[in-house]
C-alpha cells in the first residue's frame, strides 16, 4: 500500500512538472496547467462513459448521433486543433444545456436539441464547447477546483479502471457543476463564432441561439446560463465581431429543413425521459 501511494505521488509530480504551464491556441498567452495533454485525453475518456450515464444516455437514434456528429466533425476540422479525437454526442437529458470534457468528449442535452430551429445553431452550441476543449478550459478549471487529486491522475494514466470507478464516478458528477470564468466563455464564443463560419455556417445563428437561451432564462432559469453568465454582453460583443470581422458571410448555411427532419421531427416521436432527480 505504502509503495502504490509513493507510485502514484511519484506519478503526480512528475505529470506536474512536465504539464506546468500551456499556451492557449485562443489567445497565444501562457495559462498555468495541472496536466498534461496525454493526461487529459486519459482522464476525459475515463469520464466519459460516466457522464453519459448522468445525462441518462445516449439518444438510441443512429440517424440523429450521425448528424450530430457530422455538424461537430465540420467544426472540428477548422479549429486550432484539428488533430485531437472529438466526439460530439446527443444524450438524453432534458436540460437545456452542453458539455465539453477534457481531451474532445462533448455533449448535447435532449433538452437543448429541441430549443434549437437550424443545423447553424447546432454548429454555434458545438463551435462553443469545441472551442472550449481547444482552450482546455475544462483541466484547467478543474485543476483551480481542486477537482483532481493523486489516485485520479494515477488511475487515467495507469488505465487501471475498477480501483477507481467510485472516485471517476464522483469526478464526473462534480464536473457537472463546474463553472468556467467570464474570460473563458468569451473566448469561447468568440472562437465558436469563427469556427462555425470557417466551416461554412451563418455566425448571426450564435446570436440568434443566445437570444433565444436569454428569454428562456428569463421565464425559468437554465442549466445552460447557470455556468455561462451575462448573455446581455455576449450578445452585444457577438453582433459588434460579426459586423467587424464577418461581413459578407449572409449567405453561409442556416439548414432549417435538414435540422426538422433528423432531428426535431423524430424527437416529437420519440418519448421523454424522466427529468433527472433534483433537477
Amino acid at each position: 500500500m505504502i509503495k502504490s501511494l509513493k507510485a502514484q505521488w511519484f506519478i503526480f509530480c512528475w505529470l506536474s512538472l512536465l504539464a506546468g504551464c500551456a499556451v492557449n491556441p485562443l489567445t497565444g498567452r501562457e495559462q498555468p496547467m495541472f496536466i498534461s495533454e496525454q493526461e487529459e485525453f486519459a482522464l476525459g475518456d475515463r469520464m466519459a462513459p460516466q457522464v453519459e450515464r448522468q445525462l441518462q444516455g445516449a439518444i438510441k437514434n443512429e440517424q440523429l448521433q450521425r448528424y450530430i456528429d457530422r455538424i461537430g466533425q465540420r467544426i472540428a476540422r477548422v479549429c486550432h486543433r484539428p488533430d485531437w479525437d472529438y466526439r460530439y454526442v446527443a444524450v438524453e437529458d432534458i436540460s437545456i444545456n452542453a458539455f465539453a470534457l477534457p481531451g474532445g468528449h462533448i455533449f448535447i442535452t435532449r433538452g437543448l436539441l429541441e430549443k434549437l430551429h437550424s443545423e447553424a445553431q447546432l454548429a454555434a452550441i458545438l463551435g462553443h464547447e469545441t472551442a472550449h476543449v481547444v482552450a482546455r478550459h475544462s483541466a484547467a478549471a478543474m485543476s483551480k477546483e481542486n477537482l483532481l487529486n493523486v489516485g485520479i491522475l494515477a488511475a487515467a494514466v495507469s488505465g487501471q479502471v475498477d480501483p477507481r470507478a467510485v472516485q471517476i464516478a464522483d469526478l464526473a458528477a462534480r464536473f457537472l457543476m463546474l463553472s468556467y470564468s467570464r474570460q473563458d466563455e468569451q473566448e469561447a464564443d468568440l472562437a465558436g463564432l469563427d469556427y462555425m463560419v470557417a466551416a461554412g455556417y451563418d455566425p448571426q445563428a450564435m446570436v440568434e441561439t443566445m437570444q433565444m437561451l436569454q428569454d428562456l432564462d428569463k421565464v425559468q432559469p437554465i442549466e445552460f446560463f447557470s455556468t455561462h453568465p451575462s448573455p446581455e454582453n455576449r450578445i452585444r460583443y457577438l453582433k459588434e465581431t460579426i459586423a467587424f470581422k464577418h461581413l459578407g458571410s449572409e449567405g453561409l448555411k442556416v439548414g432549417k429543413e435538414d435540422y426538422q427532419t433528423t432531428v426535431l421531427d423524430f424527437l416529437k416521436t420519440y418519448p421523454r425521459p424522466r427529468a433527472r432527480p433534483g433537477s
